[in-house]
């Protein structure tokens, strides 16, 4: 065999296919039986389908932003640090959570699978490994990752699906709480929730196929998110490696539109983690570019859809839900040795009550059960942080509606905000990370929005498959915090 040929045969069975195929075409009846009862058992109202009955923009309040925190890559030992000063806390200064982490974080754990209270159909429960034969990674690319043949733990395994559950589910904790003479310190708070919500079964939202259907991935954010103002949590890459995230906030707009067919273009803001972890986070914000076309009915519903070659995709979509204690059902696998119970007791008694008491979230504990939000709020944010916002808009330089030239200010860095304010009025200085690429720019046809935290005015991130994607100025997740993802 000659080396041409040697090379070809060894870049398809690393890499494997030169392009993977993306979610399209229609989404699966059960899919959408299965989203419609998620829906009104968590919201007590129904999903919406009609295109033009969704929200073309949404996002969370300025309090509710979730904090960039630690994902404690296991290679680093996982949360080891603050099992330790539990353990002298609460287990006798025996080391039991401590050597259960110890243990945990040294094994080549079982990918992070969303399960999810209402029971999925049995097409939507293969195991992972089953589920993304397609994504392309071959033997050798599984052995040199450590996903297989022993080797050494991945670099990305870690506790992002914690950290993603707590930010979303628990405003950051503010001050330092003392328990049996030992002092727990914000930046502890955050370790022990990262730690609480690692095994917890969670609510799936879509990623039954290779990446998440566009129909799905629109209906989805522009209920929850939309109309819900609830963060969403979602895992950004295809295939075996998982990076997860908080979305926050999503702009949309349409260009060419049929009876049956439009195209639209979305931003999405995301919390991006920290490099560690800090008493008080600062806020990084990333940002995805989305460029799909939605399939119609007769009715205007959202049957399905199609990317292009420029957006980027996720391979879920997931809602945390209330903690159970580990070796529990619902969290049959987390560690045992840390109670729960009193982990949320000590994050209550880092927090305001004035925050806790406006910190909505399906599924609460009793504890921080608060009313359900009214239907305006459920539409958009409360109405004085829109006027919080609609001030700091008056300030900003950009424009609502990004521009070439705008976009092309980025620097190439992530935007790292000072953790006082929850979110960032300051759309406008967003510089996050980039690609280099002498592709166009995002067109001037960006979501239009009055929210200074919603992401129209950052049009760049993440994975696109394409490095000349219209968004140019877009990083991908795998590579953009190496050590830091699970």
């Amino acid at each position: 065999m000659g080396t041409s040929a040697l090379t070809l045969v060894l870049a398809i069975v690393v890499n494997g296919p030169a392009q993977a195929p993306a979610a399209s075409g229609a989404i699966k009846q059960d899919e959408i039986d299965y989203q419609n009862q998620t829906f009104q058992q968590w919201w007590d109202t129904e999903l919406l389908w009609k295109y033009d009955d969704l929200p073309v923009k949404g996002n969370v309040p300025k309090f509710r932003i979730p904090y960039s925190g630690h994902d404690y890559t296991d290679r680093s030992g996982g949360t080891m640090d603050v099992m330790r000063k539990y353990d002298v806390a609460f287990n006798g200064r025996v080391p039991m959570a401590t050597e259960w982490e110890r243990e945990d974080v040294g094994k080549r754990r079982p990918l992070f699978l969303f399960r999810g209270r209402n029971r999925l159909p049995e097409d939507f429960r293969l195991p992972e490994t089953e589920r993304r034969r397609g994504n392309g990674r071959g033997l050798l690319a599984n052995l040199f990752s450590g996903n297989g043949g022993g080797g050494r733990v991945p670099a990305w395994y870690g506790h992002c699906n914690g950290r993603t559950a707590a930010s979303i589910r628990h405003a950051e904790p503010q001050r330092s709480v003392m328990r049996n003479g030992v002092v727990f310190t914000p930046a502890d708070i955050k370790g022990l929730l990262a730690e609480v919500y690692m095994y917890q079964d969670t609510e799936f939202l879509g990623g039954i196929d290779f990446a998440v259907n566009p129909g799905t991935f629109h209906v989805v954010l522009s209920n929850w998110l939309g109309r819900g103002s609830h963060p969403v949590g979602m895992d950004s890459t295809l295939g075996e490696v998982v990076f997860n995230y908080p979305i926050y906030a999503y702009a949309t707009s349409h260009l060419e539109r049929s009876d049956n067919r439009v195209e639209v273009k979305m931003n999405a803001a995301y919390a991006k983690s920290s490099g560690g972890e800090h008493n008080q986070s600062p806020r990084i914000k990333g940002v995805m570019y989305f460029h799909y076309t939605l399939n119609l009915n007769e009715e205007g519903e959202i049957t399905g859809g199609e990317y292009y070659g420029d957006s980027s995709r996720v391979d879920m979509l997931w809602s945390p839900l209330q903690p159970v204690q580990g070796g529990k059902k619902g969290n049959e696998i987390g560690n045992p040795y840390i109670d729960v119970k009193e982990i949320l007791s000590i994050w209550r008694e880092s927090v305001s009550k004035d925050l806790r008491d406006k910190w909505f979230n399906i599924d609460p504990t009793d504890e921080d059960r608060i009313e359900e939000p009214e239907e305006e709020q459920v539409v958009q944010a409360e109405e004085e942080e829109d006027a919080e916002e609609s001030e700091a808009e008056e300030s900003a330089e950009s424009p609502e509606v990004e521009t070439e030239e705008s976009m092309a200010e980025g620097s190439g860095t992530e935007e790292t905000e000072s953790a006082e304010p929850a979110v960032a009025p300051e759309v406008e200085a967003e510089e996050t990370e980039v690609m280099e690429s002498d592709a166009e720019e995002t067109p001037a046809e960006d979501p239009e929005t009055e929210d200074s935290d919603a992401p129209e005015a950052e049009a760049e991130e993440s994975e696109t498959d394409e490095p000349d994607a219209e968004e140019s100025e877009s990083e991908e997740p795998e590579a953009e915090e190496s050590d830091v993802n699970d």
